[in-house]
């Protein structure tokens, strides 16, 4: 039988807690993955948001240039292909992005907190993107309620944590492979570096997971599952109890790799002033701290965007 990614219905969590929580927590330690289904994201969110992001990447180069901010580290706005490679890689990923974060109402409660851009050359772009942001910042919450419970915690744990937490949704597109002798890949093997990552687009074919036995799995899913799996700051937060799995999205072969592919994840990170700082709950004789020394998540966050060259050293 061939090993898949669990899926779980979310609704679960609030008509049987004690069992999702324990289904869910298992999932995660296993895989570091888990398909969440029954979350209530209208169909037509996300699809006015991938008629936005394709409308946006079709333009001319020099229009999308445009949208870029140097010295964020793409961080708002377009980031071009060539410019994000993986840890450790020597070979730039094969994709070009454009980074919506948290729209805010006053002034920023911390200085990492850009103010968003927006293509004035796509109508609606701003409203399509934005409602997707606030429903996955939504869902995400609801995962980390439930993970609370796993680790040991108050359900609300992370609520006052990630409140003005500097998430973002992340439009990817994969252009089609001109040179299929290339040995840059369209995203290389990478962990993600926030608490959790909530993936719309897992139904088409190209992202792995790298398990135990060094074997790559690959993870589609049926169209309307989102993927969320952990981010190395939960990782950890948990001492390694919640795994972050290696994973990458890999070229397809023939015909396929002449076509485009687009996903959308958002990376869900905590408060920028928050310190990472293992949980209690998550230490025992059995499993000591792996990190007694806690770490501010913003000095985390820019240590991480160096190394895979999103930003440079001063």
């Amino acid at each position: 039988m061939t090993q898949q990614v669990p899926t779980l219905d979310i609704r679960r969590f609030a008509t049987d807690k004690d069992n999702f929580v324990a289904e869910i927590g298992k999932a995660y330690t296993e895989f570091g993955f888990c398909g969440i289904s029954g979350h209530g994201i209208p169909d037509a969110v996300v699809e006015n948001t991938y008629q936005a992001i394709k409308q946006f990447f079709a333009l001319p180069t020099d229009v999308k240039a445009k949208y870029h901010t140097p010295g964020q580290g793409g961080a708002r706005g377009y980031t071009a292909v060539g410019v994000e490679k993986a840890k450790d890689s020597k070979h730039p990923d094969l994709k070009e992005f454009w980074h919506v974060g948290r729209e805010l109402s006053g002034p920023a409660p911390h200085p990492s907190l850009y103010p968003n851009v927006w293509p004035t050359e796509v109508a609606g772009f701003k409203a399509a993107t934005y409602a997707l942001y606030t429903a996955l910042e939504q869902l995400g919450n609801t995962v980390l309620e439930a993970l609370a419970l796993y680790l040991g915690q108050q359900q609300n744990y992370f609520a006052d944590k990630v409140h003005y937490g500097n998430s973002i949704l992340r439009a990817i597109h994969y252009p089609p492979i001109k040179d299929t002798s290339t040995q840059s890949i369209r995203a290389g093997q990478h962990e993600d570096i926030n608490l959790i990552t909530l993936l719309v687009g897992s139904n088409e074919a190209g992202l792995e997971i790298l398990r135990r036995d060094g074997s790559w799995l690959p993870v589609t899913t049926i169209e309307g599952t989102i993927v969320v799996n952990i981010g190395d700051m939960l990782q950890r937060l948990t001492n390694h109890l919640l795994p972050s799995t290696t994973h990458r999205v890999v070229n397809p072969a023939g015909i396929a790799a002449s076509e485009p592919r687009y996903s959308i994840p958002f990376f869900m990170h905590p408060n920028p002033d928050y310190v990472i700082d293992t949980l209690k709950t998550c230490i025992n004789e059995q499993q000591p701290n792996r990190y007694p020394q806690a770490i501010n998540s913003n000095d985390y966050l820019m240590q991480r965007l160096e190394e895979i060259g999103l930003i440079k050293k001063p």
